[in-house]
C-alpha cells in the first residue's frame, strides 16, 4: 500500500500551518533557538550551529520571508546585519498551528509567572552609548512590568542628557523620567548583575566583563534620537522594549537568580 506524505494529502481541503512549514526544519528551528535569547550575527549563528555559513543564510532567508525573523544594519558598523525572532509573531503562528489541528489546542501566552517567596530579587542591567533614552526607557519599563520584582539599572558608554522625548514617551505610558539621571558604566564596575542586556550595537563592542558570570545578550535597537522620523521612533523603541520585556519575565522567572560568592 502506498501512503502519500502527510503534506500532500489534501482531502480535508488543509495546508501545513505557516509555523511547522517554517520552522520544521532542524537547522532553522536551533536557528530560531539561538535567536530566542537575543539578536545576533551570521557569523556568531554559524558558530553556534556548527554549520557553513551559506547554509545559515539560506536558512535565515527562509526564515525571513515566513516573518518570524528580522534583519537590522548595525549602526555600529553598517556592513553587519543583526538577525532576531520575532516572539510575538511567532507565538501567533504557534497558536494558529495549535488552532487547526483542533480548537482546544490554541495556544494562550499566559502571564509572566511570579519569583517564588522568598526568592533573591534579579538584577539587570541595560546598557547603550548615551543612557539618555533607549536603556532608561527599558530601565523603567522593566521595573513597572515586574512590580518592582526585579531590579533595574542602566547606564551608558557616554552618558548624555534625558532626551525629552523620552520624558514624554513614557509620561504617556505613565511613567516618570523627569528626574532620571544618565550614568556612565563604571559606575557600576564590579556588581554583580543576573543579567547585562546592550541595547546598543556600539557598546555591545566596549561592554566591560561583571563578577559572577551574568548572563549576557543583545537586543539591536536604534536610537531614537538618531532616526528623522523624530517622535514617533520613541513611540516605536518603546512598543519594542514592551514586547521584548514581557517575554524576557517568562525567562527570568525559570532561570533563578544567581547567588553572590
Amino acid at each position: 500500500m502506498y501512503y502519500r506524505p502527510v503534506s500532500q494529502d489534501r482531502r480535508d481541503g488543509t495546508d501545513l500551518p505557516a509555523f511547522l512549514s517554517a520552522a520544521g526544519h532542524p537547522v532553522r528551528w536551533r536557528l530560531l533557538g539561538a535567536l530566542a535569547r537575543g539578536d545576533r550575527q551570521v557569523h556568531e549563528l554559524t558558530a553556534l550551529l556548527g554549520e557553513q555559513q551559506s547554509l545559515i543564510s539560506y536558512h535565515l532567508g527562509l526564515l525571513r520571508k515566513a516573518d518570524l525573523v528580522r534583519a537590522r544594519r548595525s549602526s555600529a558598523d553598517g556592513r553587519d546585519i543583526y538577525y532576531r525572532l520575532d516572539l510575538s509573531h511567532c507565538g501567533q503562528l504557534l497558536a494558529a498551528a495549535g488552532g487547526a489541528l483542533h480548537p482546544g489546542l490554541r495556544l494562550t501566552a499566559p502571564p509572566a509567572p511570579t519569583a517564588p517567596a522568598g526568592a533573591a530579587p534579579t538584577r539587570v542591567l541595560f546598557l547603550c552609548t548615551g543612557n539618555s533614552s533607549r536603556s532608561q526607557m527599558a530601565e523603567a519599563l522593566l521595573r513597572r512590568r515586574s512590580g518592582g520584582r526585579v531590579m533595574t539599572f542602566s547606564a551608558g558608554s557616554r552618558p548624555k542628557p534625558i532626551h525629552p522625548d523620552a520624558v514624554t514617551t513614557m509620561a504617556e505610558r505613565g511613567i516618570d523620567l523627569a528626574t532620571a539621571r544618565p550614568k556612565h558604566l563604571d559606575e557600576f564596575a564590579g556588581q554583580r548583575f543576573d543579567w547585562v542586556i546592550t541595547l546598543c550595537d556600539r557598546v555591545r563592542e566596549v561592554c566591560p566583563e561583571f563578577p559572577g558570570h551574568p548572563v549576557t545578550t543583545h537586543w539591536s535597537i536604534p536610537d531614537p534620537a538618531a532616526d528623522p522620523d523624530g517622535r514617533p521612533a520613541f513611540d516605536r523603541v518603546a512598543a519594542e522594549l514592551t514586547d521584548r520585556i514581557d517575554f524576557l519575565l517568562h525567562t527570568i522567572a525559570t532561570e533563578p537568580a544567581r547567588e553572590a560568592s
